[in-house]
């Protein structure tokens, strides 16, 4: 398993964390990649572009001048896609150009990903996002005792921090992201990834392959049936009766009384 030193926001060493060998330390596959990079920029077309139709140009539907007798060529409208001015066929429409992409290549990607940034030495794994302040400059010191050199950083967290959002939405080059919206795409498109310790342990969880242990469910023994069905009359004798129950019992012992009879 891959072991990364652990850094907090001064530079310095604090520990070390293990992170998941099938996630950090898997072969690259570049035809991942490149479909994820592809089916992300598909999705992100605007696909709003839109041409006239023959039917939506202005103009008269009139005929123009007659079928046959003039030696022209026949025409039956103004707005034809022959003309100037008229309609265009078959242009662009609006639409949609996202499609679907298998769940296990989409992973797979994000893992080759992870696995090219900590191969590159462009990861680091920081203690905690604890910024005392909002303020855009002491997020930037931060970043710069850390590493200095990159352009661009992508910032991941695990959980809700408002002043690491305020500071970081002001730098040039600098994104956040929580841990559960990280993408390929977006891994590729920065230098550097910084990643929180909790970050880290959830994507290690939750894109490894091997599964968690299932605990084992203890059951207990077999009642024999003669006991089972002494302990079911004394639970019944020990239950208290309520009065519409009494009242009841009542009513079926005098109904099973005999008459006597008249002599």
């Amino acid at each position: 398993m891959p072991v990364v030193d652990v850094k907090n926001l001064e530079g310095k060493k604090v520990g070390q964390i293990e992170l998941a060998d099938d996630v950090f330390g898997v072969e690259v596959n570049p035809h991942l990649l490149h479909e994820a990079v592809r089916h992300r920029l598909a999705g992100e077309r605007a696909g709003t572009h839109k041409v006239k139709q023959k039917s939506e140009v202005s103009g008269s539907g009139k005929k123009l001048w007659r079928q046959k007798g003039t030696g022209r060529a026949r025409i039956g409208s103004i707005r034809s896609p022959l003309w100037r001015h008229g309609g265009t066929v078959h242009g662009p429409v609006p639409r949609s150009y996202e499609y679907s992409l298998p769940r296990k290549m989409i992973l797979g990607a994000l893992r080759s990903a992870l696995s090219a940034k900590l191969a590159e030495q462009k990861l680091t794994v920081v203690d905690a996002w604890q910024l005392e302040t909002h303020k855009t400059k002491a997020l930037r010191q931060a970043l710069d005792k850390i590493n200095g050199e990159s352009r661009t950083l992508l910032l991941v967290d695990s959980g809700s921090n408002l002043n690491l959002e305020r500071a970081s939405r002001n730098l040039e080059g600098v994104s956040l992201l929580p841990a559960t919206g990280l993408d390929a795409y977006d891994l590729l498109r920065h230098d550097h990834l910084m990643l929180s310790r909790e970050a880290a342990a959830k994507l290690s969880r939750a894109l490894s392959a091997t599964k968690p242990e299932v605990p084992v469910q203890i059951e207990s023994a077999p009642v024999a049936p003669a006991k089972r069905a002494s302990a079911e009359k004394s639970e019944r004798k020990a239950a208290p009766k309520t009065k519409a129950a009494k009242k009841t019992a009542a009513k079926k012992q005098s109904k099973a009384k005999p008459k006597a009879k008249k002599g």
